[in-house]
């Protein structure tokens, strides 16, 4: 498992089984879902050889997700950019969940990203919204050489759209955090040359994690200021990784990284004034919004977004400096689930989130957003709701404008 797992896991079992709501003086009242359902899935329990009845499993056709609500009155689907995912980790816990499904990476994202959820019963499926863009994060170390035979294999455009069908594979590689003691020069050098490859973005995730301290603070800081001066001299890039370390942090990156430099601080859990000075200092930063804004034990992430919108009276969606991801296989959004139909209870867990989850994560955004502008929340264009109101599909526009100004995809 990639090193991240260790703090996203952690967001699983604090909060992941419900979905937060809003202070009730501000609460909007779409908060209350009206999703277009599928048909209702109920999970099937077995049993171990003690006699103990373990966790439900989800028939695996559920990842096959439903239209998002936000496509009502036949509106077309904005494209979906997942700018931090670990693709090989989540097909790995895919294939270990249903061993008798995709039998391959590649075969797993033309499955779930790219075909129509309802194209096996009907002749003109509806459309949905489908995957165009994966950046690919390798931040382990030392380097899984398997991350060459991914990128090569994205290589041509012919092999793009037989292999991916069509999506485009990017990737980013770096050193967690978690791993700091593992840099050496070797990893170092791996690093170096895997930039000259034409599907790298970028430098990262790299970072300052003091939650965890799987590789003590001080090592941490020496690998994470001499990966930033490589990233700078190659002017690559930067994704960020931080989890309680928001001083140093901040004195790092603003020591290290010079203000123009284009940033992505992925999956943004810490203090609200962070993000302020983050945002202030370096003008080409961006605040990476995972599925983890939407658990109620994470007040921060929302607040960063109130933050954004400001002064209802002058707001522009241009403030919303945000990228939207998943950090799959984790952060399964938790707004997902009534529109899933599952109907097992809360025990009931989805064994691993993947990019065609993000629009969810996008409706989340847009709720909050639109609170902040006096509007109710709405999730498709039939709502009730006016003028500026916004939708999933705009915050997906929007991350879609701020991923190509990071990333230049």
């Amino acid at each position: 498992m990639r090193p991240i797992s260790h703090s996203s896991r952690a967001f699983a079992r604090s909060g992941q089984t419900s979905f937060r709501s809003l202070p009730s003086s501000r609460a909007p009242s779409a908060l209350v879902h009206q999703y277009l359902r599928p048909r209702e899935f109920r999970a099937s329990a077995t049993w171990n050889k003690m006699g103990k009845k373990k966790k439900p499993q989800i028939p695996e056709e559920i990842f096959h997700l439903p239209r998002h609500a936000s496509l009502a009155a036949g509106k077309q689907p904005a494209s979906i950019i997942d700018t931090h995912t670990h693709l090989l980790s989540t097909f790995e816990t895919y294939h270990k969940v249903y061993p008798d499904g995709y039998q391959s990476y590649h075969d797993f994202v033309r499955g779930f990203y790219r075909s129509q959820a309802d194209s096996a019963s009907t002749s003109s499926p509806e459309p949905h919204h489908s995957v165009d863009i994966l950046i690919d994060v390798w931040c382990e170390a030392p380097i899984d050489p398997k991350w060459k035979e991914m990128a090569d294999s994205a290589l041509e455009e012919q092999s793009r759209a037989a292999l991916w069908g069509g999506v485009e594979y990017w990737f980013l590689m770096g050193i967690h955090p978690h791993n700091a003691s593992q840099y050496t020069d070797a990893v170092e050098e791996d690093i170096i040359n895997a930039m000259q490859h034409p599907r790298c973005r970028g430098w990262g995730e790299i970072g300052l994690d003091y939650h965890y301290m799987n590789s003590p603070a001080e090592v941490q800081k020496t690998v994470l200021r001499r990966q930033l001066k490589h990233a700078v001299a190659l002017s690559k890039p930067i994704t960020i990784h931080t989890r309680e370390a928001d001083e140093d942090i901040e004195r790092i990156m603003k020591e290290e990284i010079p203000k123009d430099h284009k940033i992505h601080v992925h999956c943004f859990t810490d203090s609200p004034t962070l993000a302020r000075n983050l945002l202030t200092h370096f003008p080409n930063l961006y605040i990476g919004i995972t599925g983890v804004i939407t658990y109620g034990t994470n007040l921060n992430t929302a607040q960063v977004i109130r933050d954004m919108v400001g002064e209802p009276a002058s707001f522009d969606v241009s403030r919303l400096r945000i990228v939207l991801e998943t950090d799959a296989p984790y952060m399964v959004p938790a707004n997902i689930y009534e529109s899933l139909s599952l109907t097992s209870g809360k025990s009931v867990r989805l064994a691993l989130s993947h990019s065609g989850m993000i629009p969810w994560t996008a409706e989340f955004v847009a709720s909050l957003v639109n609170v902040e502008l006096g509007h109710d929340a709405v999730l498709s264009s039939s709502s009730s709701s006016t003028s500026m109101a916004l939708d999933a599909n705009d915050i997906l526009t929007i991350s879609r404008k701020n991923a190509r100004a990071v990333y230049g995809v």
